[in-house]
């Protein structure tokens, strides 16, 4: 089967703008989810706008009647300024933190709903899309819709509730001054528009240059040994100067443009309010308009003009929303290669832990060009254990990719206790399988949560009881606070062969009928290679195992040995009579293994 469409989402080229704002609805549908905080929210928005153009309008009537009219009573004006700048204060304290609630628990939906569809993903996706970047997405994107649905939205709501209330107020002032204003309104917000937009884009590059310092700092800590041992440290100090002062230059481009921006903003802004002041002034003189209109116009005027001059920045931090939104959705809509069909097919109880392939062939959707497996047939009786022996590349590995169904083979059929693994729930058949792979993964976890990744209702005692049989349970009891001790990223805390052995251990909890080995003994010492020997031992009685052989012991204690090259089987037999033939696999036992080779 070939890999579904969807596998490819994130790399589909950007949307025209028009349509990538479209992709804020989708956080929209999570921010609805919360009704309640969304009223309460738009109702503090509403009365901390109405509040904050409410001052002018007292200061008006503060003027007017109380300093202009000859010295009145101003008490009951300052009064009533007490009781707006309490509702404002409230107001606002309660629209911040019902839209920051907001905004995080959309981003928290989110990342939940994108996590889960992740893990629905078969392998295959992430060979064809980077995890470094899907964290990113994680991160980074996710940050970005939080901040506008906690800061932009409501920066862009109370603006906008601010710029028209004002406009309205304007003209029951002065309607000549407002028409005067509106017409300069233009002429202040263009430059900013215009400046605003190369802003934005120098903006994306430090960004970009900001997540090369990252990259940078995280290769060279990552691979400090490496670093050290061939004495490339000043090399490396360089590397990072280089992305450090290329981050510095875009940064100074930024500087500037925001330099060029508040230059702009602030002359034009108190150049036009002076000029009202100045016509104002003339107007007053004339008896046209009162003190108190020409201070609450120009208190008023400088917050609509604020409030559009907020609304031009809004935009481009709009659209950086809907390219986070965009990405994530696509992650979010991905749909699994892998799925179970619309009616599993249940297999057979008891398990017997047979496998059968049937002419089957297989590319990886990364290396179209190679086939992995070629008119591959091969049938495992229950309880057999079979060694698979070949060159790299061989096809041995993909062998165990495609009996745990993370791949569907583009021709022939693979089964699972008689039941093509096609038709059965991928849960089912992963359920029957235990898996050592040769590269351990511990997670940094408890040594208790790493062993029970084979089985999570595993108790105490039968978690020792695996540990015992897989040799680990001595170094695990001298752990300072024994399975509650955390492991450090990648099993930091463990030896290599301390590592293997937690993974038999786990793979022991599973209690699975089918076990895939890739032994990986060949890079331990010989003490740590014989303990989990042993235990490989344990672990593969009574179960029907293939492995991925690496050590001669293991050869030829298997009831069959099976060598692979270029994705076929070239040879079938024991050890001794393939020693003899001496084909592939004789050659490949004198290459690989450094036991005596002699017939047993």
């Amino acid at each position: 089967m070939a890999t579904s469409p969807h596998q490819s989402a994130p790399t589909q080229p950007q949307e025209p703008r028009r349509r990538k704002l479209g992709s804020l609805r989708m956080i929209w549908r999570y921010a609805s989810r919360y009704p309640l905080q969304l009223i309460v929210a738009a109702i503090a928005l509403g009365v901390a706008a109405l509040a904050t153009l409410a001052i002018p309008w007292q200061f008006k009537a503060m003027i007017d009647s109380g300093f202009v009219a000859g010295g009145g009573d101003v008490a009951p004006h300052f009064r009533l300024f007490y009781v707006i700048v309490v509702l404002l204060a409230l107001a606002t304290a309660l629209r911040f933190y019902f839209v920051s609630w907001l905004g995080e628990r959309t981003v928290a939906d989110i990342r939940q709903a994108v996590q889960r569809n992740l893990l629905r993903l078969a392998p295959g996706f992430f060979e064809e899309n980077r995890p470094s970047e899907i964290a990113s997405r994680m991160t980074s994107d996710t940050a970005i819709i939080e901040q506008v649905v906690g800061t932009t939205v409501s920066v862009a709501l109370r603006n906008l509730v601010m710029g028209i209330g004002g406009i309205v107020y304007l003209f029951t002032l002065s309607p000549a001054l407002t028409a005067g204003m509106l017409v300069g309104i233009p002429v202040i917000i263009l430059p900013i528009v215009l400046l605003g937009r190369r802003l934005q884009s120098v903006s994306r590059t430090s960004q970009d240059r900001v997540a090369d310092i990252g990259a940078t700092t995280a290769e060279q800590l990552g691979a400090m040994k490496i670093v050290q041992a061939f004495g490339q440290e000043a090399r490396e100090a360089d590397r990072f100067t280089t992305a450090v002062e290329a981050n510095f230059a875009t940064a100074k481009r930024r500087i500037r443009l925001r330099a060029i921006i508040t230059a702009t903003v602030i002359g034009l802004l108190f150049g036009a309010i002076t000029t009202l002041l100045w016509y104002g002034a003339a107007g007053v003189a004339a008896g046209t308009i009162t003190g108190g209109t020409i201070a609450a116009f120009v208190l008023t005027g400088g917050l609509v003009a604020g409030a559009f001059g907020a609304l031009t920045e809004v935009y481009g931090d709009l659209l950086r929303a809907a390219g986070a939104a965009e990405r994530l959705s696509e992650l979010l809509h991905a749909e699994p290669a892998i799925a179970p069909p619309a009616h599993p097919r249940p297999l057979p109880q008891p398990a017997t832990g047979t496998l059968e392939f049937a002419a089957v062939e297989f590319r990886y959707p990364t290396r179209p060009d190679t086939a992995a497996l070629h008119d591959f047939s091969l049938a495992i009786r229950p309880r057999e254990t079979v060694a698979i022996v070949g060159p790299s590349g061989a096809g041995k590995s993909t062998l165990f990719q495609l009996a745990e169904r993370f791949y569907d083979p583009q021709a022939g059929e693979i089964r699972l206790d008689g039941v093509a693994l096609t038709e059965a729930d991928p849960a089912d058949i992963r359920a029957r399988i235990a898996m050592v792979p040769q590269e351990t993964v511990i997670f940094a976890a408890s040594a208790r949560d790493n062993l029970r990744y084979g089985n999570w209702l595993a108790s105490d005692e039968e978690l020792w009881e695996a540990a015992r049989a897989a040799n680990a349970e001595e170094f695990l009891r001298k752990l300072p606070q024994g399975l509650d001790t955390f492991m450090g990223e990648g099993g930091a805390r463990l030896s290599g062969g301390q590592r293997q052995r937690v993974a038999i251990a786990r793979a022991l909890l599973r209690r699975a009928p089918l076990l895939l080995l890739d032994e990986a003994t060949s890079a331990l010492d010989a003490e740590s290679e014989r303990l989990v020997q042993d235990a490989l031992e344990a672990l593969m009685h009574d179960r029907t195992t293939i492995v991925i052989a690496h050590r001669l012991a293991t050869v030829r204690a298997a009831d069959r040995i099976i060598v692979m090259d270029e994705g076929r089987i070239v040879e079938e037999g024991r050890h001794d009579d393939l020693v003899a033939a001496d084909g592939l696999y004789a050659r490949l036992a004198r290459l690989q293994f450094q036991d005596n080779l002699a017939p047993a």
